[in-house]
């Protein structure tokens, strides 16, 4: 009963951030187009009020003509719509489900003790800090430098580093799967704080002014203005990190941090494309440099650029060697990919999987998703998912944490496209 509550709230909590996460993300989007797409306008009238750009579209059966003053109207409307809820129910729901999925769990799935060795404790107090750590640095360059004219080139560029230097960090402290994921919500928490401590901060202060009857500042303006940027070019890498747990391919690589880091930029470059395209410039260049990071990614990481040639046989170890070998073994050896039998497959799944996926587990609180297989029928009932798991997208056990070899995995896989009988 408690695996299956703990599914539902998982799926509830992932409902509830996809469907914020729409709508803070649309918000964004449009609000980056309307600015974008707005022209001087051509009424006297308009300009005498202080209007420096408009807009005329047509969307579900009525016309629009949006309206952009070069600093404030003279006189304020009783009612204002401010859009930060989108942004903080984004972050609160997402911080939810990575303490639920992650904090609550951080021995299986934050440590990776071929990546870093640390407790489950440490792993969940880096990994706050991370997120942490990561929006000070931002902000510190933003604030100090910032301001100065014709700061916004090396802003970037010092914004550029840190995210790199960031991405590199969690691929060497957390679990493939983890760093990912960690390295996005860094990423989406600079985003969610913009909002909060700096881009509606600075539009009340700047209502305060004009309600008091003084002229608002414009530098509340540009600060936010140039955060908000930020965000856009933030939005799609991301929305890249949060989908890769489903792909182990990705985050599983030798040099996991490169893919991701490549793979942010060509998202980055692709959100450049359609803002320049909102200005009506269509610059090719940027979604075809996207194209060919992406690429190379691909063919970097094919099974056959990643093939390795046999090591070499080992030397005769010594009888003290031997002896911590023993000691240090990892369970059952590895069966013959060549017999595929479901005795074989069993033997598999005791040695490497039933630490998570039995009634009571003993790396977990409760059984991974639910699922038990410390049955020959159970075993039989999850075929198709062990299949996809362990032997297609080589996602479980997660980080390898019981050491299944490639030759056990092969076996699982003669056995399911034998037919997976238990026989």
């Amino acid at each position: 009963m408690e695996a299956y509550l703990l599914d539902w709230l998982n799926l509830l909590l992932r409902w509830l951030h996809v469907i914020t996460a729409i709508a803070w993300i649309g918000s964004s989007f449009y609000f980056v187009w309307l600015d974008n797409s707005l022209v001087a306008p051509s009424d006297p009238e308009l300009k005498e009020k202080g209007v420096g750009g408009e807009l005329w579209a047509v969307h579900g059966g009525g016309f629009y003509n949006p309206q952009k003053y070069l600093l404030a109207p003279k006189a304020l409307p009783e009612h204002l719509h401010w859009f930060y809820w989108e942004s903080y129910s984004t972050w609160l729901s997402g911080f939810a489900l990575f303490s639920l999925l992650y904090l609550f769990n951080a021995n299986v799935f934050l440590v990776d003790r071929n990546v870093f060795d640390m407790s489950a404790s440490m792993a969940g107090g880096t990994a706050i800090a991370f997120l942490l750590f990561n929006w000070l640095i931002y902000d510190a360059i933003c604030s100090t430098i910032g301001d100065r004219p014709g700061a916004d080139r090396l802003v970037n560029l010092l914004v550029g580093l840190q995210v790199i230097v960031s991405v590199w960090a969690a691929c060497h402290l957390f679990s493939g799967r983890a760093a990912f994921l960690i390295s996005g919500a860094s990423l989406a928490t600079i985003m969610s704080a913009n909002v909060l401590m700096w881009i509606i901060p600075g539009q009340r202060k700047m209502v305060a002014s004009m309600r008091a009857g003084q002229a608002p500042d414009p530098i509340h303006g540009k600060r936010g203005k140039q955060r908000s940027v930020h965000n856009t070019y933030f939005t799609l890498p991301v929305l890249f990190a949060m989908l890769s747990n489903h792909y182990s391919m990705t985050y599983s690589a030798p040099h996991n941090w490169l893919v991701l880091l490549f793979i942010m930029a060509a998202g980055a470059l692709i959100r450049q494309f359609f803002v320049l395209r909102h200005k009506g410039v269509y610059n090719w260049w940027y979604p075809g440099a996207a194209v060919v990071l992406l690429l190379a990614v691909i063919i970097w990481m094919s099974p056959a650029m990643q093939a390795r040639p046999a090591a070499p046989a080992a030397a005769a170890a010594t009888p003290v060697e031997a002896a911590g070998a023993a000691t240090a073994a990892t369970p059952a050896p590895a069966p013959s990919p060549s017999a595929g039998g479901f005795a074989q497959v069993q033997q598999v799944i005791q040695a490497r999987c039933i630490q998570c996926h039995a009634a009571k587990p003993t790396l977990m609180p409760v059984p991974g998703k639910g699922v038990l297989l410390d049955s020959p029928d159970n075993i039989a009932q999850h075929a198709q998912q062990i299949y996809q798991q362990a032997v297609v997208q080589k996602s479980m056990p997660l980080g390898n944490m019981t050491h299944i070899t490639d030759d056990e995995r092969a076996v699982i896989g003669k056995w399911f496209e034998s037919g997976a009988s238990i026989k």
